[in-house]
């Protein structure tokens, strides 16, 4: 569950986040499901929960 104080990241904040992976990178690991949960906005921007890329490295980090 999200914590009130959980800051939603937007997708060029993420992208900074993962040492600068490109957007269409990204956008390629959403397709395939293998991407971190995103929010998408009516007007097609998508935002992520600092805990859900945190999450989402965690999982990388155990599956290796």
């Amino acid at each position: 569950m999200p914590r009130h104080d959980d800051k939603l990241l937007t997708l060029p904040e993420v992208l900074t986040e993962l040492n600068g992976v490109s957007r269409r990178t990204f956008y390629r690991w959403r397709e395939l499901g293998k991407a971190p949960v995103c929010i998408q906005y009516p007007n097609d921007e998508l935002r992520v929960r600092r805990s859900d890329l945190e999450a989402w490295l965690d999982s990388l980090r155990e599956a290796s």
